[in-house]
């Protein structure tokens, strides 16, 4: 199976070709456990789980690294303003360590319930300070480094192709625009190690060669990808917000601290969920989205997973509340459309020695559609869409359908086995939600053979029923009207 990337390492779709064959050194930037994730943030963790399992689906051994970012760091860009952790303690009157350990495992909880695959490694900023500090002493030591009043800098102006991936004019940025310079020789220049104020102690310090401190948020990354994949990864993932700042940084310092070794082949950036009122999520507004109000609400966590395989990694996706009700329906409708067909699979895995038989020439044309759009630069929305053509395709059996689904669950994620209950409602119970569904499937097929007035029938059907059917990317939805 041939995967293609869209590399943000040269803006273009790339064969994906591992540095090592048949493994895989993936690094993903994790939380910073000050506060909940918000949906926004797991949106780029179920997109990034999607690679993860078409990578393993292709047959690759992958090392995957999530990072904690449980060290405090500065708020801004620019190595300034409140530290995140000590800001979370003072919002909740615990200490910081508290604040990281309660935030980690919300993190963990969602995790589990997007049934997200466990990466190989979680390591923790806390515990990598000396990797850390080891990288901050050979940048040293190699002249990128400069002190201030209050802290090491990494000189930008020293590292010739500074910009280049985030398509930065040097030229252009003028001093002063984009921070405040203060001691620091470029605007763009970034802190590696800042120093403790020496007339206050703060919760998160380490002794270091410069004096007590703690590091800059952009060191932790390249200090710990190198210890658990290496100097070279071969696929960097995190959110287009990282490319400007902290990827580039994260770039600099590695390949200036490496004898000018790649960093990462394949950089992978995820978009944005948008809302229609705001824009993007975020948590400096301090209101945000948190995946158990969804919950509350009457949402299944696997709810939210297919919703965000409804739209293209690299898209953005709006979040509103009729947009992740139609997801949910559309989530439901398909489990009911598929249970029967994994059950008629079962039944023949249980009952036949020739279960695990070569696929069938019919069952092989669906299996190189999946595989296809799996390999198109992640496209889980048109492999979705795959699945639920599969679903409606009465030239195979419903054992030979429900085999394929079944394998390709490995890569959706969804848990299509598991039973998960459907929407309340007064007005439908399981036995008209089954002929209604048997009705959306049958205007489907009238529609796609181009039978109109069968199609006009069952939308008659339908409409007696009370039923409105929308059609949508990845299948169409009915509800009660």
């Amino acid at each position: 199976m041939k995967l293609s990337l869209h590399n943000t390492l040269g803006r273009k779709l790339q064969e994906f070709v591992p540095l090592k064959p048949g493994v895989v050194g993936m690094y993903c930037c994790g939380p910073t456990v000050y506060h909940y994730a918000h949906i926004g943030n797991l949106r780029t963790y179920v997109n990034e789980d999607f690679l993860r399992r078409i990578l393993e689906y292709a047959g690759y051994e992958v090392n995957h690294v999530v990072n904690i970012t449980d060290v405090g760091h500065l708020t801004s860009d620019s190595d300034d303003g409140d530290d995140k952790m000590e800001k979370g303690a003072a919002r909740e009157g615990r200490t910081v360590w508290e604040i990281a350990d309660h935030y980690t495992q919300a993190f963990f909880k969602d995790w589990e319930r997007l049934n997200l695959k466990q990466p190989t490694h979680w390591p923790k900023a806390t515990d990598f300070i000396p990797q850390q500090i080891a990288l901050v002493q050979e940048l040293d030591k190699r002249g990128y480094v400069y002190r201030t009043e209050d802290g090491l800098y990494f000189d930008t102006e020293k590292f010739s192709r500074y910009g280049h991936f985030a398509g930065l004019r040097m030229d252009k940025l003028m001093a002063g625009v984009r921070v405040d310079l203060g001691d620091k020789k470029n605007p763009t220049d970034f802190a590696l190690w800042k120093f403790s104020p020496k007339d206050k102690k703060r919760a998160m310090e380490w002794d270091s060669p410069w004096g007590t401190g703690f590091p800059g948020w952009h060191a932790e990354c390249s200090a710990m990808s190198t210890a658990l994949i290496g100097r070279t990864l071969d696929i960097h993932c995190g959110g287009t917000d990282h490319i400007r700042v902290h990827h580039t940084n994260e770039i600099a310092q590695s390949e200036c601290a490496h004898d000018g070794e790649p960093f990462a082949r394949y950089w992978v950036h995820n978009e944005f969920l948008k809302t229609e009122d705001s824009g993007k999520m975020s948590k400096s507004s301090g209101e945000f989205l948190t995946l158990q109000v969804l919950i509350d609400k009457g949402y299944e966590a696997l709810d939210y997973r297919y919703f965000c395989a409804t739209a293209h990694y690299r898209k953005f996706l709006t979040f509103s509340w009729e947009n992740i009700a139609s997801a949910r329906d559309a989530h439901r409708a398909f489990r009911r459309r598929v249970k029967a067909l994994l059950d008629a699979w079962n039944a023949v895995r249980q009952g036949e020695t020739d279960a695990a038989s070569d696929l069938t020439d019919a069952q092989k044309n669906w299996q190189g559609q999946f595989e296809d759009a799996l390999g198109q630069d992640v496209n889980i929305p048109k492999a979705l869409g795959v699945a639920q053509s599969l679903c409606r395709d009465g030239n195979l059996t419903e054992a030979e359908r429900g085999r394929l689904l079944a394998d390709w669950d490995r890569v959706l994620g969804l848990e299509l086995a598991l039973e998960l209950p459907d929407p309340p409602s007064a007005e439908v119970d399981a036995d008209e939600a089954a002929r209604i569904d048997a009705l959306v499937a049958a205007r489907t097929v009238a529609r796609e053979s181009k039978n109109w007035p069968e199609a006009d029938r069952i939308r008659k059907e339908l409409a007696d029923l009370k039923v409105v059917v929308t059609d949508t990317p990845t299948g169409p939805v009915w509800k009660k009207g």
